[in-house]
């Protein structure tokens, strides 16, 4: 096992990433940008290096800066949490040139797999079932009125080097195509340097259904069952549960082994997430392959027992997989939800402020991951996520009773500051949701028959200022 790891990350998956490293007697290396300088990853790390002003571009996306801080501190591995450089095959490379271990696949699985028509073509080699649509990318949009023609609309036009939600539009007619096409690609060259597209099929009524892997080294690898993902807006998720509901248990095997075999076939390593759309007939369609821990990994360990931050660390270091398949059982249900800074009677906006009020939920089978504490200002810079609530029951409706009373808890409150409680309280409260008959339309559905709200809400107050200063400073605390 490493020695000191250096965490390349900030907010909740920090934090995370720290609690693992020190019960496993790994010291801790926590970079971090002036607006971070005194959150709680960084209170509590062995030490700290401030790499940069708050923008990301100069801090938590600067590679160099983050490799230096490494080489510094004497640090023997790089863990990138999820978002900033956690999928960036050059950094990964980088990080190798230097004579460090990057926490993920390799630099070329990930590229490979970063590249969406790269993937889509590998996954259909190894037998993995696609969306009706274009394997490889399409350079005009007299091809990609061509494939939509053939599939049927409506579709969905997608960058080969999105991510995150971002990089998508569903079009409707082909009168809308050329125009969609064309700002599709226009914003994923801003957004990624690179405007190649390709069209499929746009699945309106499927739900949104992922399997946790961890691989090896060694060419072993096991599944940890299945996610739900399909509570989502804008392509972002807001509610996740394992093992995915209302699916039948032979789908649900055929989802967990093909996910399996897919990681596999492209020499994949660490803890992925291999993601599928499966529709109103349990037809499964792969969506793509995260190189990265995700967001979501907290219902996946409470209903496995597995933690799997643990595993990364013991996969990098090069140790045999400590799991066999047939050792993985999943008991009960378990279901989170993100609890992020924004407004949702204002569309969604972010709302930050400092918070005056911060009480997290308790009780039992109750987790909460966050960053968050009284008289924390949250950053205007970064993600609005603040904290995840996951809760674990015996069965579904007690774990979203157990959810509902977790939430009814939460106390936040500071000037300005709004979160997404109220909006997830109402998917909780949702009859579709509550029969696991819901689909990735389900929010649309709900922002669409919202009430007017009455009186208007409050603009949030303006954030302090963070500090901004130059230069890069180190603290050894321990």
């Amino acid at each position: 096992m490493f020695e000191k790891v250096l965490i390349a990350n900030r907010g909740e998956i920090a934090l995370r990433v720290l609690r693992a490293c020190r019960e496993l007697g790994v010291r801790t290396v926590v970079v971090h940008s002036s607006a971070d300088a005194d959150s709680l990853p960084v209170r509590m790390a062995d030490e700290t290096v401030r790499i940069g002003p708050a923008p990301s571009r100069q801090s938590y996306l600067n590679a160099a800066a983050i490799v230096e801080a490494a080489r510094q501190t004497g640090a023997q591995a790089v863990h990138p949490g999820y978002g900033f450089l956690s999928e960036d095959a050059d950094f990964a490379e980088i990080c190798a040139e230097n004579g460090l271990v990057f926490i993920g696949p390799p630099p070329q699985v990930m590229s490979a797999l970063a590249d969406k028509s790269t993937a889509r073509a590998l996954m259909s080699r190894a037998g993995l079932p696609l969306p009706p649509g274009s394997v490889r990318t399409l350079p005009t949009v007299a091809e990609a009125l061509e494939v939509a023609a053939e599939v049927g609309y409506p579709v969905i036009v997608k960058a080969a080097a999105g991510g995150g939600g971002r990089g998508m539009t569903v079009v409707r007619s082909a009168g809308a195509l050329p125009r969609a096409y064309a700002r599709t690609r226009a914003a994923a060259q801003v957004a990624f340097g690179d405007d190649r597209v390709y069209v499929e099929r746009y699945l309106t009524d499927a739900r949104h259904v992922e399997v946790q892997v961890l691989c090896d080294g060694h060419g072993n690898g096991v599944h940890l069952g299945t996610r739900d993902c399909s509570v989502q807006r804008r392509h972002q998720k807001l509610v996740e549960e394992a093992p995915a509901p209302g699916l039948s248990v032979a789908t649900l095997a055929t989802l967990a082994e093909t996910a399996l075999r897919g990681a596999l076939s492209v020499g994949f390593t660490g803890a992925g997430t291999v993601e599928f759309l499966v529709d109103e007939a349990e037809r499964c369609h792969f969506l793509e392959i995260n190189c990265r821990i995700q967001v979501e990994h907290p219902v996946t360990e409470m209903v496995t027992g597995v933690d799997l931050v643990h595993e990364q660390l013991h996969i990098a270091a090069g140790v045999p997989l400590r799991l066999r398949q047939e050792e993985i059982r999943l008991h009960g249900v378990s279901v989170e939800c993100r609890v992020n800074v924004e407004d949702p009677d204002r569309d969604f906006a972010p709302a930050p402020g400092r918070l005056e009020r911060f009480r997290p939920p308790g009780g039992p089978f109750t987790r909460v991951d966050t960053h968050g504490h009284p008289g924390y200002l949250v950053s205007p810079h970064y993600d609005s996520l603040l904290a995840k609530v996951a809760v674990w029951a015996p069965d579904r409706a007690s774990a979203l009773d157990r959810l509902e009373r977790a939430l009814g808890e939460f106390d936040i409150a500071g000037p300005g500051v709004r979160t997404t409680i109220p909006f997830v309280r109402r998917v909780l409260d949702d009859a579709a949701f509550r029969k696991a008959g819901h689909t990735t339309g389900l929010v649309d559905r709900l922002l669409a028959d919202r009430a007017p709200t009455g009186a208007p809400v409050p603009a949030p107050a303006a954030p302090a200022a963070a500090a901004n200063q130059p230069g890069t400073s180190v603290r050894r605390t321990r």
